[in-house]
C-alpha cells in the first residue's frame, strides 16, 4: 500500500550502490522484525537519492509505504509538510492520548486549542505513526528534506530519535549536508557520492543505443564524477556523433549546476503557457492537485498545457502532474524571472485559503505595501495559534519588509526575532535584531531587544555579559515601568548565579542588590518563580541572615502550589535554593512537582533540566540507580530536542560517589574548559564539589580541601554551603586547622538559621570532629538522629562512618563495628566505592570481615528498562508509561518483555517484589 506524495518513476534498473542497498535492506529487516530504523541519505543533486528511495519502496512491497516530498514554496508554512504526511491517518486522532490529540488538532488548525509545546507535537506524531504501523509495518520515505518547513523537519527528526520497537522505518533524502538538514545531523546517515568508474560506465552504456567510444565514455564518467542523472541525460541528449567520438563534447559537461542549467534551457524552449504551468507546479505541493488546477484555471491554463513538458521529458507520464526529477522542480523555480513569479503568486493568492493568501500577495507585490503587511501580521497570529513559530517568524519578517514606516517595521522585525527564539532557531535572532535596533522607538522596544539578546546568550550557555546587559537595560527604564524592570533584574540574577565570578561589567552582589531593591512583593500565583528569585537576590546582596528566612518562605510557597509553570532554568534555581538551606525535602518535592508539570505539558527541555536537578537529590539519598535513570532520561530528552547535551557534566557527582575516576576527571576537565570558554562559574563549582567528595572518600584530604577552597572563596556564596561539612573534615585531616575553622564558623552561622535536620545534622557532625570525650559521642549521636529524619542517606552513612572511626580510635571496637557496618553496607549497596572501601578498611581494623556485595539480576537492567519496570510496578498502564517517557506503547512492551526475561518473571504484578529501588520520581 502506497500513500501520499508521488515520486518520479523508477527509470532504468539500478546500477551499483550495493552498500547503500544493504543499509536500506537492514533497515527494512529491522522494521519487519518489529523494530525501527532511521537513515538519512545526503548527496548532491542527481546523485541518486530519489532512486534509492524508489528502490526502498520497491523492496517494501509487504510494508505500508508513505511518501513525502519537500516543496520549496512551502518552507515557510509551519507544519505544512507534516500535515500532508499525516493526512491519511487523521482518522486515528481520536485514539491518541488527550494532550497529544489536542497538540495535533492545534497545529493543523482543527480546533482553537492553545499552541502546544513542539515536542508534544513530536510525541503525538510518533504515537500516530506507530499506531498506524501496528496493523502493517510502515516505511516513511521523505525526499527533498531541505525543502521541508522547519517545524515539520524538527518533528520528523524528533520521531527519528525516539523510534525503537515500533515496526516503523524512516528514510530521509536531501541536499546540503546533514548539518544543514534541520536537526537531522545526529541521525544515522550516509553520504552518497558519484558511482565508481566501472558502475558509471555500465550505467552510461545501458542508456546508449548506438556506438559509444571508449575514450568518450571515460571522459563522460570523469567529467560528471559518476553522477547518475548527468550520465543518463548525456546518454539521451548527446548526438550519435558525439557519443561515437566523431564530434566534440559540450563544455562544460552538464553536472550539478550545469545540469540544472540544462533543464532550464530545455524548459525555456517550451510554449509560454507550459512554462507558466511548470512554475506553478514548482510552487505547489505535489499532492495538492486541486490547488494547482484552481490557480491554473485563473491563469487560463489547462491539462493540455502540460503536454509539451511531458514530451520534452520535463514531466513524467502518468495521471498526476509531477516533475521527472526533483532537480527539475528546483531548476524551473530558480530560472523564473521576478515578473513571472509575481504572476503565479497573484494567481495563487486569488485561489488560496486565507492563511496562505497573505504570503502570496506579498510575493506578488513589487514593493512595500502596508495593507499587505497588515494581512501578513494577521497571518502570523494564525501561525502562532497553531504553534508554527518558525512560520510566524518568517511571515513577520516578510511583513517588516513590506512595511514603510520605520518604527512599525522595527517592531515587526523584533516580533520576528522573538518568534525565532521561541522556535529554537537562535542563529536567526541576532540578524533581525541588527535590522530592528536602529529604528526602535522608545525604551520599551529597546528593553525587548536587550532581553532577546540576553536570552540567546543564556540558551547558548554564555552568561558572561548578560547580567551587565540586563542591569543597564533596567537602569534605563528607571521607575517608569517597575514590573519590566524587575523582570530584567530577575533574569540578571539568574545569569549572575550561572556565571558567578566569571561575569564581566558588574558583580553578582551588585546585580543582586539592584534586584532586591526592585522587588515589589506583588500578589502573585503560588507557582510564580519571582519570590524565590527575590529571596536568592536578598541572600546574595545582604547575607545569609537576611536571605535564609526569605528562601524558606519561597520554598514553602512553592510546596503549596498545585502545579508549577516556571521558566526552563527554574529547576536549577530550586536546586540551588534547597542546597542553600540544606532542605532536601522541599527541594525534592518541588522538583518532582515541576517534573510532573513539564512532563504533562511536553516541555522536554525544562523536563530535562528538572531531571538533572532531581538526580542530585536522589544521589544524596543513596538512590544511585534512580539518579542514573534521571540522567539517562534527561540526556534522552536533550538529544530528542536537539539542545545542548550535558549529561556527562552533571554526572560528576555520581562519578565521584561511585569512584569512577577516569570518567570523573574527564568530565571535570570538560567542565572547567566550559567554565573558561563560556564563563559559566556554576560548572566550575559543580566540578569542584565532585572532586572534593571523591578525594575525601579516598582519604586524600589535601586534594579535597583544595577543591573545597575554590567554592568557599566565592563571594557571594552559592553552592558552597552544602560542602562546608566536608571542608571541616578535610581541613582537620589535612592538618589545616585554619581552613577547618573558616568552614566551621560559616556552618555555625548558617546551619541554625536554616534549621533543617540536614543542616543541624551536619553541624552536630562537625562539632563532634572538633570535640572530645562524651561531648563528641553525644554530638555524633545527635548527627545520626537528625540526618535520619530526612532523605539524605549518604550523609547519614557518612556520619555513621565518622562515628565508627572515632569509636575505633578509642578502642571501643564492638561499638565501632555497629556504625561501621551500617556505613559499609550502605555505601557498598549503593556502589559508593571510595566510601565503601574506607568503611571496609575501618571495619577490618576492628577484627570483623566485611563481605563484598554480589551482583543481582536487577542490576542487569538498563536505566530505561528499570524506569519502565518501576512505572509498571506503580500500576501505570503501558499507554501511561509511554506518555510519561515520550516513547510508544510498542517500545514499552519491548522493554517490559526484556524486564520479565531478566528478572525471571511472567507478570507485571511480580515486578515490585524484584526491584530493590523505587523510580526516580517516587
Amino acid at each position: 500500500m502506497v500513500r501520499s506524495d508521488v515520486f518520479p518513476s523508477a527509470g532504468p534498473p539500478m546500477v551499483g550502490r550495493l552498500a547503500e542497498r544493504e543499509a536500506i535492506g537492514r533497515l527494512l529487516e529491522a522494521v519487519r522484525d518489529g523494530f525501527s530504523g532511521v537513515l538519512v541519505i545526503d548527496g548532491d543533486a542527481g546523485v541518486g537519492k530519489s532512486r534509492l528511495l524508489e528502490y526502498a519502496a520497491e523492496s517494501a512491497q509487504d510494508l505500508s509505504v508513505v511518501r513525502l516530498v519537500g516543496v520549496e514554496a512551502e518552507t515557510r508554512l509551519g507544519y505544512a509538510a507534516l500535515h500532508r504526511l499525516l493526512r491519511p491517518y487523521l482518522a486515528l486522532l481520536p485514539e491518541l492520548p488527550r494532550r497529544q490529540r489536542d497538540a495535533l488538532n492545534a497545529v493543523f488548525g482543527l480546533d482553537d486549542a492553545p499552541p502546544p509545546d513542539r515536542h508534544l507535537v513530536g510525541l503525538a506524531t510518533l504515537t500516530l505513526l506507530s499506531d498506524a504501523a501496528a496493523a502493517t509495518p510502515m516505511l516513511c520515505l521523505v525526499d527533498d528534506v531541505q525543502w521541508l518547513d522547519r517545524e515539520s523537519a524538527e518533528t520528523l527528526a524528533f520521531v527519528g530519535r525516539r523510534l525503537y520497537a515500533d515496526c516503523l522505518g524512516l528514510l530521509f533524502a536531501g541536499r546540503g549536508g546533514t548539518d544543514g538538514l534541520d536537526g537531522l545531523g545526529d541521525l544515522p546517515a550516509l553520504r552518497l557520492e558519484g558511482l565508481p568508474d566501472a558502475e558509471a560506465r555500465a550505467l552510461l552504456v545501458s542508456g546508449v543505443t548506438g556506438h559509444l567510444d571508449q575514450a568518450v565514455a571515460e571522459r563522460l564518467v570523469a567529467g560528471t564524477g559518476g553522477n547518475p542523472l548527468a550520465l543518463r541525460e548525456l546518454a539521451e541528449n548527446l548526438s550519435p556523433e558525439q557519443l561515437a567520438g566523431i564530434t566534440s563534447l559540450p563544455e562544460p559537461l552538464p553536472v550539478n549546476r550545469e545540469l540544472e542549467a540544462h533543464f532550464q534551457q530545455t524548459a525555456a524552449l517550451l510554449p509560454a503557457g507550459t512554462r507558466t504551468l511548470l512554475l506553478l507546479m514548482a510552487m505547489t505541493p505535489t499532492d495538492d492537485q486541486a490547488a494547482l488546477w484552481r490557480a491554473a484555471g485563473a491563469l487560463g491554463l489547462s491539462v493540455r498545457s502540460a503536454t509539451p513538458a511531458v514530451t520534452a521529458g520535463i514531466l513524467s507520464r502518468g495521471t498526476t502532474a509531477a516533475f521527472r526529477h526533483p532537480l527539475i522542480r528546483s531548476a524551473v523555480h530558480s530560472a523564473a524571472s521576478p515578473e513571472e513569479r509575481r504572476t503565479v503568486q497573484a494567481a495563487l493568492a486569488a485561489t488560496s485559503a486565507p492563511e496562505r493568501r497573505a504570503w502570496h500577495l506579498a510575493e506578488a507585490a513589487e514593493g512595500p505595501d502596508d495593507d499587505v503587511a497588515a494581512e501578513l501580521e494577521a497571518a502570523s497570529e494564525l501561525a502562532q495559534a497553531r504553534g508554527g513559530y518558525s512560520e510566524q517568524a518568517l511571515v513577520l519578517t516578510r511583513a517588516a519588509e513590506m512595511t514603510a514606516h520605520p518604527g512599525r517595521r522595527a517592531e515587526r522585525y523584533l516580533a520576528a526575532a522573538s518568534a525565532h527564539l521561541t522556535s529554537g532557531n537562535l542563529a536567526a535572532v541576532q540578524p533581525l535584531l541588527e535590522l530592528a535596533t536602529p529604528e526602535l522607538a522608545g525604551p520599551a522596544a529597546q528593553v525587548r531587544a536587550t532581553r532577546l539578546r540576553a536570552s540567546v546568550e543564556m540558551f547558548c550557555c554564555r552568561p558572561r555579559e548578560v547580567p551587565a546587559m540586563l542591569l543597564d537595560a533596567a537602569a534605563g527604564l528607571g521607575a517608569t515601568d517597575p514590573e519590566a524592570s524587575w523582570n530584567l533584574l530577575r533574569e540578571a540574577v539568574q545569569a549572575a548565579i550561572i556565571g558567578g565570578r566569571m561575569i564581566t561589567g558588574t558583580t553578582p552582589r551588585e546585580v543582586a542588590r539592584a534586584a532586591a531593591e526592585a522587588w515589589h512583593g506583588a500578589e502573585l500565583p503560588a507557582w510564580s518563580p519571582d519570590p524565590l528569585m527575590a529571596a536568592l537576590a536578598h541572600s546574595m546582596a545582604y547575607g545569609y541572615a537576611t536571605g535564609a528566612p526569605a528562601l524558606a518562605a519561597a520554598l514553602a510557597r512553592l510546596r503549596k502550589a498545585d502545579e508549577l509553570h516556571g521558566q526552563d532554568a527554574f529547576s536549577v534555581m530550586i536546586s540551588i535554593a534547597g542546597d542553600e538551606l540544606w532542605d532536601i525535602e522541599a527541594k525534592r518535592e518541588i522538583l518532582q512537582k515541576l517534573v510532573r508539570s513539564d512532563r504533562d505539558r511536553g516541555a522536554l527541555y525544562g523536563l530535562g533540566l528538572g531531571l538533572l536537578a532531581l538526580a542530585k537529590a536522589e544521589i544524596w539519598n543513596g538512590r544511585f540507580a534512580a539518579a542514573e535513570s534521571c540522567y539517562t532520561e534527561s540526556d534522552d530528552y536533550m538529544s530528542a530536542t536537539g539542545y545542548f547535551r550535558s549529561g556527562d557534566f552533571h554526572k560528576v557527582l555520581l562519578y565521584a560517589w561511585t569512584g569512577r575516576e577516569t570518567e570523573l576527571r574527564t568530565a571535570v576537565a570538560a567542565m572547567r574548559e566550559l567554565a573558561r570558554s563560556r564563563r559559566t562559574g556554576v560548572t566550575h563549582r559543580w566540578a569542584a564539589q565532585a572532586l572534593s567528595i571523591f578525594e575525601i572518600g579516598r582519604g586524600h584530604y589535601r586534594a579535597a580541601l583544595d577543591a573545597q577552597l575554590e567554592m568557599f572563596d566565592d563571594h557571594p556564596v552559592i553552592l558552597g554551603d552544602i560542602n562546608l561539612a566536608g571542608m571541616v573534615e578535610a581541613g582537620l585531616r589535612a592538618g589545616d586547622r585554619e581552613a577547618a575553622t573558616m568552614a566551621m564558623d560559616r556552618l555555625e552561622e548558617r546551619a541554625p538559621l536554616a534549621g533543617t535536620p540536614w543542616a543541624l545534622g551536619l553541624l552536630a557532625r562537625c562539632r563532634a570532629l572538633l570535640a572530645d570525650g562524651d561531648e563528641a559521642e553525644q554530638l555524633y549521636q545527635e548527627s545520626v538522629a537528625q540526618l535520619g529524619k530526612v532523605p539524605v542517606a549518604v550523609e547519614l552513612a557518612w556520619s555513621h562512618l565518622l562515628f565508627g572511626e572515632w569509636l575505633r580510635r578509642r578502642k571501643r571496637r564492638a561499638d565501632a563495628r555497629v556504625h561501621l557496618r551500617i556505613a559499609y553496607e550502605s555505601f557498598d549497596s549503593w556502589g559508593a566505592a571510595p566510601f565503601a572501601e574506607r568503611a571496609r578498611a575501618e571495619l577490618l581494623a576492628t577484627g570483623e570481615t566485611a563481605r563484598r556485595r554480589t551482583a543481582d539480576t536487577v542490576s542487569d537492567l538498563t536505566p530505561q528498562e528499570r524506569h519502565v519496570a518501576t512505572l509498571a510496578a506503580s500500576g501505570l498502564t503501558n499507554a501511561e508509561i509511554a506518555g510519561q517517557l515520550f516513547i510508544t506503547t510498542s517500545t514499552v512492551e519491548f522493554h517490559l518483555s526484556r524486564v520479565f526475561r531478566k528478572l525471571g518473571i511472567t507478570s507485571r504484578k511480580h515486578i515490585a517484589s524484584r526491584l530493590d529501588a523505587r523510580g526516580p520520581e517516587d
